[in-house]
């Protein structure tokens, strides 16, 4: 019943205890929550090297405190003119670009031309050895 209890919450005793975690959370938010989630959980991670130090971080952490924590590692690093961040104005624009680069992505992929081809039968015949 305890977990059941904290399963909006992200659960970082190890790291695919939390990746695990994050996916169910994800897969649980409103449409419009999920690319500002991802995109925090990643930020971190990505500025955060050390496991146990990003575990403890995250541990507990529900998706508005984790993309409040994102929101502001952001603000951080845009201030400190890290090269990725300054040419956003601010953490929407960054969001809305990952998002259109997404579907993107995945209209691309989807079309793929071998498909459309008409590929030969194949079938085979069972007979006894």
């Amino acid at each position: 019943m305890i977990a059941c209890s904290k399963a909006n919450q992200i659960n970082a005793r190890s790291l695919q205890s939390a990746q695990k975690s994050v996916f169910y959370i994800k897969e649980h938010l409103p449409e419009a929550e999920r690319m500002p989630f991802e995109v925090s959980y990643w930020l971190l991670r990505d500025q955060i090297k050390n496991n146990d130090e990003f575990l403890q971080l995250i541990d507990g952490k529900t998706s508005k405190e984790l993309t409040d924590l994102g929101k502001d590692n952001f603000t951080k690093r845009k201030a400190a003119g890290d090269k990725d961040y300054v040419r956003y104005e601010n953490w929407e624009q960054m969001i809305s670009n990952s998002l259109q680069q997404r579907n993107a992505q995945e209209t691309a992929d989807s079309a793929d031309p071998r498909d459309k081809k008409g590929y030969p039968r194949v079938d085979y015949k069972m007979h006894a050895m």
